[in-house]
């Protein structure tokens, strides 16, 4: 087993942190060779508030993917979120000097060059430019203007923003924890890729992430993203607040949460009731299932309502900017019983629970298939695909390299001199480019 076909995904929660190990099999699903949790303590809301509890954290995860993998981990594709993220819409457009030559790569990365120079709140980052459709000239809806003639090239983009000092913290974690950064991407494109469909994100579909401290929403249509926003509630606020609406401890809401819990009061009755032990000697406390399922209900419909405002904000409800394939609930928080429903009821969407085990080998562990990982199967997907870009590459290039060419000389004819063969690489995407340019953000700010 080669180490450079394996990647690690690196997965910073706020309520726990993953460390995922992974290979592709030969029928290209994704094999998991070793995973580590640990409970995520120097995080809140997706983002750093303790550097050396995150370090540890970190570490403690690593250390037991590595134990149970038998692998050294030395470089981690790591995700990005919190409530720092913001996303905004801009149009740009850049005069061509000659209209006679067709529009290249120089052109577009000229246009997003000035999106990037964008003046910014003090403190934010552009992180993120995604071209949405090009206008050439006066011809709208263009999705690849390369090879076209124009003298004017515009396009609306799909602007990302984050705190620069969040997102150096997240590097400094990993750095300080003995990692190379592989890879940075932002986590609902992380959970998108491991939970959405091609053809849901062509026919128009809301990814909606409930982690423990934010809640990502991601949007797609026609195959592009199209918003990004980020609820700065999650699983944890609704703990928080059957905690303090049955005057329990915070362990005992959380389990309550899981075991009992229901976004949906309608189905309980008034005679079922839950005894929870009293601490040190007090009387146990009887808390019926109904009220419970209220105290989930109302927090859990805020979320919703937050969400569903982002998605209309969008234009979902234009006939453009329709939603065909509705929503994809994943994340942790998606296991709250009668979610569903709820989401159905408030919105009027379709709505379904993402599940990352499409991607994953038939005899990977039931638990990996759990909507908690899929950020994680997510990230260990980016990871992958990168490695076997790079693989691409360094064939080619070997290939190359093996088949030089002996110029055969006659004597009546001058010398042929043959080039060798350019090795074909292949064009980087926008998210090759943004990751890259993050990487050496973070290795700037060191």
């Amino acid at each position: 087993m080669e180490n450079n076909k394996i990647a690690v995904g690196l997965d910073i929660g706020t309520t726990k942190i993953v460390a995922m190990i992974g290979r592709k099999n030969e029928y290209g699903k994704i094999e998991v060779v070793g995973i580590g949790k640990a409970k995520s303590l120097g995080v809140k809301r997706g983002v750093v508030s303790n550097i050396t509890q995150t370090i540890q954290s970190i570490q403690q995860a690593v250390d037991e993917a590595e134990s149970v993998s038998g692998l050294r981990i030395e470089e981690v594709v790591v995700g990005i979120a919190g409530q720092h993220i913001r996303s905004l819409h801009h149009s740009d457009y850049i005069t061509r000097n000659n209209a006679e030559d067709v529009i290249n790569d120089t052109d577009i990365d000229h246009l997003v060059n000035q999106v990037h120079k964008l003046v910014m709140l003090p403190g934010e980052e552009i992180i993120h430019v995604l071209p949405q459709e090009y206008k050439v000239d006066s011809q709208a809806d263009i999705k690849e203007p390369i090879g076209m003639y124009g003298g004017r090239l515009e396009a609306n983009f799909h602007v990302v923003v984050g705190q620069v000092s969040s997102i150096r913290n997240i590097g400094r974690c990993v750095k300080s924890a003995g990692l190379g950064l592989r890879d940075i991407t932002l986590e609902p494109l992380a959970s998108a890729s491991a939970v959405l469909s091609q053809e849901e994100k062509e026919a128009g579909v809301a990814l909606i992430d409930i982690g423990g401290g934010t809640t990502d929403l991601a949007i797609f249509k026609d195959g592009i993203i199209r918003h990004t926003a980020v609820i700065p509630f999650g699983g944890n606020v609704i703990t928080d607040d059957i905690k303090e609406g049955c005057s329990i401890i915070e362990k005992q809401a959380e389990l309550l949460k899981i075991k009992f819990g229901s976004a949906w009061p309608g189905e309980n009755k008034d005679t079922e009731i839950v005894s929870i032990p009293g601490l040190r000697g007090r009387e146990p406390k009887e808390i019926t299932l109904k009220n419970l399922s209220k105290i989930i209900h109302a927090r859990v419909q805020e979320i919703i309502e937050h969400v569903y405002l982002e998605i209309k904000n969008y234009g979902h409800e234009t006939s453009k900017g329709k939603l065909i394939a509705g929503i994809v609930l994943t994340g942790g928080g998606s296991q709250l019983k009668h979610l569903r429903q709820l989401v159905e009821y408030i919105t009027g969407m379709d709505a379904r629970i993402g599940y990352p085990n499409e991607h994953l080998a038939g005899d990977s562990d039931e638990v990996l298939s759990s909507p908690a990982y899929a950020t994680a199967v997510g990230l260990l997907m980016v990871g992958l695909d990168k490695s076997s870009k790079v693989e691409e590459i360094k064939e080619v290039a070997a290939e190359v390299k093996t088949t030089d060419i002996e110029p055969t000389l006659e004597v009546e004819q001058e010398p042929v001199i043959q080039e060798k063969p350019k090795p074909k690489i292949k064009k980087k995407s926008f998210f090759d480019k943004f990751t890259e340019g993050l990487k050496d953000f973070l290795d700037n700010a060191e």
